[in-house]
């Protein structure tokens, strides 16, 4: 198979070293034309050679490639002139949009609070506009418990003046003599709980993410997104996140008994002035994906979403729901977490919300955190168009008309996990394991590092290992799919509706071959792009 279809251009200019990454593994290939489940590239002889897509644009083309009414919908938008840049102005095609994407999830979650919308571009900058909302949103509480507190103290000094003293205790607690007297005891009892209460109030953010996680690379997002190679080279960019083991909802309690922010409130009861501790809200936010694509194919659990939920409502952290890659029907219904019953308090979509041919985000928001003030602080140039609502709204009217294209989820997922089952079946020496859900499919391979042949185990340490397996299907079988970024040993399948059983049996060729070729140390072989 011919993978190189360009002439000589030149220098590589655009991102060179990535370049030669997909070199070395084998998947520097150019794609001229796409449709369906199926990419096309040129041959040798100029002929089209169709490739089997499982890696689905990272899930971005649920429908398929260039689905014809998208397509259709997309040429009639532009021979319209509709207007792509009309910023700051009445956009009823977003509204329409809004709307309908409540009425889905109102219908999934069983709820009928609104949801507001926020637009983007991307899956990370919904993300971003989720997190500063977010932030918003714990600033204004912020500001309200520094009112609180000053009206306490207010009331409080008050009352000493009135003949209330402060309670022995209280004195006691804080290291308060009370031999000048009440007034001058309350003075210097206010002076230690303002200062406190000062320092806590100017504490920055600190964010929950799962382990594994991936929220995106820019400037927050990469902060909350768990892979340590991406954080650590920005690491003083962005605010902090304390990152949760995955399954374990024990750990979170740890985290919050270490990091728990307090604020002291003077309050009078029964004639005596007292102190009352106060939460400070020092957890922006929760960040999880119902089932983590880049960390591995990950699938939250009922149980362990039931305990997010249940500690995030009692410490007051809102819940950020990341369906960008998991969400918009790939599993069976818009909401992959409204399966095992977590609610959100924001959700971000992406990826098949454009159709593939549109580059449009949304961040949706629960109107009993919504802060209206959010709308003015924060713009994207591109979002909220006319071309990309629209094409929005025609997916929306493709994956619900009968509820046909989550039926076809089901059943074409079913078809290809039990063939992935079935390899891992004949190769358990090889294949560790088969997760995920809907066309949200990973198959994990067991680490080859201490593999018996010197081939198998170069691969192994090389940092690219499911890249070279990928590789191996691309030149040998005609098949497009990619190990997942954080988790290498991952290969990810993600295709289109459109999937047929004959692409499944193209793959199933390919990942037994590989298999025996891992079983019989043929590193060589699996490594062709990159010994030539």
């Amino acid at each position: 198979m011919d993978t190189n279809n360009s002439a000589a251009e030149g220098p590589e200019l655009a991102e060179p070293y990535l370049r030669e990454v997909l070199d070395m593994a084998g998947l520097a290939v150019e794609y001229v034309r796409a449709g369906g489940n199926t990419l096309y590239q040129r041959g040798a002889d100029g002929g089209e050679i169709a490739i089997a897509d499982f890696a689905g644009g990272y899930g971005s083309v649920l429908l398929g490639h260039n689905h014809p009414d998208i397509v259709r919908c997309a040429r009639e938008l532009l021979e319209a002139g509709t207007p792509v840049h009309a910023q700051f102005s009445r956009h009823p095609y977003a509204n329409r949009l809004a709307s309908e994407l409540n009425r889905i999830v109102h219908r999934e979650l069983g709820t009928d609070e609104p949801y507001y919308a926020i637009f983007a571009n991307t899956g990370a900058e919904a993300v971003e506009a989720a997190v500063k909302h977010a932030e918003m949103d714990r600033g204004m509480r912020i500001v309200a418990l520094g009112e609180e507190l000053q009206r306490s103290a207010d009331s409080a000094r008050d009352a000493v003046a009135g003949g209330s003293v402060v309670a022995d205790r209280v004195l006691r607690r804080f290291g308060v003599s009370a031999a000048a007297g009440p007034a001058a005891a309350f003075a210097e009892l206010e002076r230690h709980l303002t200062e406190h209460n000062t320092a806590q109030l100017e504490r920055p953010p600190l964010f929950l993410a799962l382990e594994g996680g991936f929220h995106g690379k820019l400037g927050t997002s990469v902060q909350l997104t768990h892979n340590e190679a991406y954080r650590t080279p920005f690491r003083s960019l962005a605010a902090q996140a304390r990152f949760v083991p995955w399954e374990r909802p024990e750990a979170l309690k740890e985290i919050h008994e270490r990091d728990r922010g307090v604020c002291f409130e003077l309050v009078v009861a029964d004639g005596q002035v007292d102190v009352a501790e106060r939460e400070f809200p020092v957890f922006c936010a929760f960040l999880l994906e119902p089932i983590q694509g880049e960390g591995g194919i990950h699938v939250l659990t009922a149980e362990f979403a039931e305990a997010i939920q249940r500690f995030c409502e009692e410490i007051d952290c809102p819940v950020i729901v990341d369906e960008i890659q998991a969400g918009m029907g790939r599993t069976g219904t818009l909401l992959a977490s409204s399966q095992v019953g977590l609610r959100g308090d924001y959700y971000t979509l992406a990826k098949t919300l454009g159709g593939g041919i549109a580059k449009t985000s949304v961040m949706l928001v629960r109107e009993t955190r919504y802060r209206r003030e959010f709308e003015i602080v924060h713009s994207s140039t591109f979002a909220k168009d006319s071309f990309s609502c629209t094409v929005a709204l025609k997916v929306l009217e493709l994956l619900e008309t009968d509820g046909g294209a989550y039926r076809r989820v089901e059943e074409r997922g079913a078809a290809l996990r039990a063939m992935l089952e079935s390899v891992r079946a004949d190769f358990p020496e090889q294949v560790q394991e088969v997760r995920g859900k809907g066309l949200m499919l990973g198959l994990e391979f067991r680490d080859q590092s201490d593999a018996e042949s010197e081939a198998v185990r170069g691969l192994a340490g090389s940092g690219l290992f499911g890249y070279f397996l990928a590789g191996h299907l691309l030149r040998e079988h005609r098949v497009r799919t990619f190990p997942t970024a954080s988790a290498v040993n991952t290969l990810r399948f993600e295709p289109s509706i459109e999937l047929a059983d004959e692409e499944i049996a193209r793959l199933e060729t390919g990942l037994r071959d590989i298999c025996a070729l891992l079983r019989d140390g043929d590193g060589s072989r699996l490594a062709g792009a990159a010994t030539g």
